[in-house]
């Protein structure tokens, strides 16, 4: 059972997030992002309207 905490303290280690980790990789969800506006897999929500394409044209980018 000790072996589990050795294991855990590890999988926290490797899978730590590192500074500027979470940027984004698309051009085109930095550029949604940096306009204020979210993307969103699905349609956008009744007061929204789509402004563009987010993850390299997977999802939507909504803007109010």
């Amino acid at each position: 059972m000790r072996i589990l905490y050795l294991l855990f303290a590890v999988f926290l280690f490797l899978f730590q997030a590192a500074p500027g980790s979470a940027e984004p990789l698309f051009a085109d969800t930095a550029e949604c992002r940096s306009q204020g506006n979210f993307c969103r897999s699905g349609p956008c929500p009744p007061t929204f309207t789509v402004s563009g394409s987010c993850h390299g044209g997977l999802l939507k980018c909504c803007s109010k």
